[in-house]
């Protein structure tokens, strides 16, 4: 979805994670809606960048933006 994001099956069990790490974007996500300010998962991640937090919103704003139904609806 974008060029920070990656997903590879090798790595992290195919799970999403910034480029060139093993930093989970779901990692980010929790920090983020747990409180944690942007400046703090730096500190605790010196290995990525503004940007890659940037970017794991982004990611998570595209998937929550799916226009199927991933599932079908019953009827009674």
């Amino acid at each position: 979805m974008n060029e920070r994001v990656w997903i590879d099956p090798q790595i992290c069990h195919g799970k999403p994670v910034i480029r060139g790490t093993r930093v989970l974007v779901s990692t980010i996500l929790g920090a983020l809606a747990g409180g944690d300010t942007v400046e703090t998962i730096l500190e605790d991640y010196p290995n990525i960048t503004r940007e890659d937090v940037s970017a794991a919103l982004e990611f998570a704003g595209e998937l929550s933006r799916f226009e199927e139904l991933p599932y079908e609806v019953s009827s009674p």
